[in-house]
């Protein structure tokens, strides 16, 4: 008897949380257009409502610090994050950010690179060809698309007054879009692969032609970003999720492929998560103290 009733209290003890988040929302940074954000994540959105059974709702804005300032806000619940915004995200809310899972390939791999691209036809073969060039960067709190290039340019000779300038964008996509239209002579995104990253996914949509666009440069490889929760919530409800999004590309593959853009995987796809703690970002946080640092002194 003692057992049965194990069995029977264990799951709604589970469920306790649901009382008060009859309403989930994660966020979703802004690498890529708002809408195309929505309809990548449409399929996990459905699958997560449910699996969970509560309403989910997606939060996008228009940077990336929107999505920190919405987690610190307790405006959200969870949110995908890149390394350098999971950075941003720990400091603001003084470590009430837990990292739960990063993206793994197929190879085993959970890692991704920045690098800097520019128009082809302009024939820059690296970086020293654009002394005196506009390059641009993402975002502020953007890993790939500012803190690890910024940081790595810096320490190769590449600072104060090499680049003419080095705008913000606002995102990965308009910082691409920005150099095939002739807008920056260069700029700074990710790639996980060759086949796999900003610029291949943006020929993929239309909004590129193949060949318009080439790299020049890449960074040390970049642990993934992890997708993260706020410490405060109930620990039940952040184990349904971590369990939920776990599942996800088994469950859905569909949905899970469509999402991490697998169509454009080549030989090495997204093949699911796996399990990551702050010590694997514990160098971004020391990476963007230095930027800090750099920012004081000039």
């Amino acid at each position: 008897m003692l057992a049965l009733a194990a069995l029977t209290t264990t799951p709604a003890l589970g469920q306790d949380w649901k009382a008060d988040y009859q309403v989930v929302r994660f966020g979703v940074l802004s690498g890529e257009n708002e809408k195309d954000r929505v309809q990548r994540y449409d399929g996990l959105k459905s699958y997560l409502e449910k699996t969970l059974g509560v309403k989910v709702e997606l939060f996008t804005a228009g940077n990336y610090d929107g999505v920190v300032q919405a987690l610190a806000a307790n405006q959200i619940e969870f949110s995908f994050l890149g390394s350098s915004a999971y950075a941003a995200a720990w400091s603001e809310t003084k470590g009430g950010v837990i990292p739960l899972l990063a993206a793994e390939d197929a190879d085993g791999t959970s890692g991704y690179y920045s690098t800097i691209v520019t128009r082809c036809a302009d024939d820059y073969k690296n970086v020293e060809d654009l002394k005196g060039k506009v390059l641009a960067f993402a975002d502020p709190d953007s890993t790939s698309g500012y803190a690890v290039p910024f940081y790595n340019l810096v320490q190769q000779g590449f600072g104060d007054g090499f680049f003419s300038a080095t705008p913000f964008s606002g995102s990965h996509e308009a910082g691409v879009q920005g150099v095939a239209n002739g807008t920056f002579d260069a700029a700074a995104t990710y790639e996980n692969s060759d086949t796999r990253g900003i610029p291949q996914r943006m020929v993929l949509k239309g909004m590129l032609k193949d060949g318009v666009i080439c790299k020049i440069w890449e960074s040390p490889e970049i642990t993934n970003g992890p997708f993260t929760a706020r410490a405060n919530l109930p620990e039940a409800l952040i184990d349904d999720m971590r369990d939920a999004l776990e599942t996800f590309p088994t469950a859905d593959k569909a949905a899970f492929d469509a999402m991490v853009s697998n169509e454009i995987g080549g030989d090495n796809p997204v093949a699911g998560y796996t399990r990551v703690d702050h010590d694997h970002y514990q160098w971004i946080i020391d990476m963007r103290d230095w930027l800090k640092e750099q920012r004081r002194r000039s």
